[in-house]
């Protein structure tokens, strides 16, 4: 099946959908024949974006769970119904902890990596059950994968990320909802700009954005639950396999 069969006439959401990963997914999406609602909470920015690649734009503060809520009725209102969600909305956190911890940037970058996904997750499923099933794709990241001691509230929300997936993933699977998670390395997003060129200067490759929407859409195509893929520079995206618990003795 070519990408504008699996695609046509399909309603997808797509959650920081105005800039970077989420812009670039919302236009493939569009360009394959999706009927795509970009949400953002930068209006301007997104209706913008969404006026370029011929989608809808509804306003959304992803950390508010009414408004996951009113952006799903939106695009059931416009289109009819949703069978694709993207929950990709994201912000850098800006804070360590102990001596350079910032409750109100923990705060902020809990609710918009992990909360967003949780009430996402929670608005866009119902949905889903009415179409009798769908995809969804939540962002995450490596820093879901392994340690990253310079930034540990960050690894902390994309770890939770990678748990709700793993966890909520089988099981929404036996409804024809296929809900997993997409782990990018440094992708070439405004998430890195201030230490883009620190990355460069040490040899570390930076991924470009099509990579990660060529994964991201693939994962769209994924008949299971549960899966986290990864995207690192030079390798084909792929599924991180996850050691298993040891059992008792």
């Amino acid at each position: 099946m070519n990408p504008g069969e699996q695609f046509e006439g399909k309603v997808a959401l797509v959650t920081g959908g105005a800039n970077g990963l989420g812009r670039a997914t919302a236009a493939r999406l569009a360009g394959v024949g999706a009927r795509v609602v970009v949400a953002d909470n930068e209006e301007e920015t997104g209706r913008v974006a969404a006026s370029q690649i011929g989608a809808e734009f509804i306003h959304t503060d992803v950390t508010d769970p009414a408004a996951s809520e009113a952006a799903v009725a939106f695009a059931v209102k416009e289109f009819g119904g949703l069978d694709i969600a993207f929950l990709n909305a994201g912000v850098s956190t800006g804070c360590g902890l102990v001596e350079n911890f910032d409750i109100e940037k923990y705060r902020r970058a809990m609710g918009v990596n992990l909360d967003g996904v949780v009430f996402g997750l929670n608005a866009v499923v119902p949905a889903m059950r009415e179409r009798g099933g769908g995809a969804i794709v939540a962002t995450s990241s490596l820093a879901g994968l392994a340690p990253v001691p310079f930034d540990p509230v960050y690894a902390a929300n994309k770890h939770a990320v990678i748990g709700l997936a793993r966890s909520m993933g089988p099981v929404l699977a036996t409804e024809g909802i296929h809900f997993n998670a997409i782990c990018p390395g440094f992708a070439d997003t405004r998430i890195i700009a201030d230490f883009r060129d620190s990355l460069v200067e040490g040899g570390i490759p930076v991924i470009p954005v099509e990579e990660v929407v060529d994964a991201v859409l693939g994962l769209f195509g994924l008949d299971a639950g549960g899966e986290c893929h990864f995207v690192q520079a030079g390798m084909d995206a792929q599924e991180f396999r996850f050691r298993n618990v040891p059992g008792p003795r």
